[in-house]
């Protein structure tokens, strides 16, 4: 489970290291980061729709997002049918798990951006050997 403490020193030490960086560097590290680092706020009015599996999608988990929808389509299908009990209970039961994500959704996004500050910070730094 993501704690914010540790979250935050992690951020803190990936913004001094990237202070380190040459001005050129720090340029072309802030030039790749601005495509790929994802919003948080995004994210939440995505989850919003977590019944779909949106907010997984945004991130590239599409594992977790087509687990989602087909989960939300089979409780449909079972309503349909009539068997409302099992097709209520599937969307809530995957309503339930997705409202963890919507609540902490700005540590989640803070700690996929803090990933995506590493990777690039490392490549960056790689280059430079």
């Amino acid at each position: 489970m993501l704690n914010q403490e540790e979250v935050d020193k992690e951020e803190e030490k990936l913004r001094e290291d990237i202070n380190k960086l040459s001005e050129d560097k720090r340029i072309r590290f802030y030039f790749e980061v601005k495509q790929e680092i994802k919003d948080p706020d995004t994210y939440a009015v995505l989850n919003w729709f977590f019944i779909t599996g949106l907010h997984h999608f945004y991130l590239g988990k599409w594992i977790n997002g087509l687990v989602n929808l087909v989960s939300f389509i089979i409780g449909i299908v079972f309503i349909s049918m009539g068997e409302n009990k099992i097709g209520f209970g599937l969307i809530i039961f995957v309503s339930i798990i997705e409202l963890w994500a919507l609540f902490r959704s700005q540590i989640i996004i803070q700690d996929w951006n803090n990933k995506i500050y590493e990777r690039i910070l490392t490549g960056i730094k790689e280059v430079e050997k």
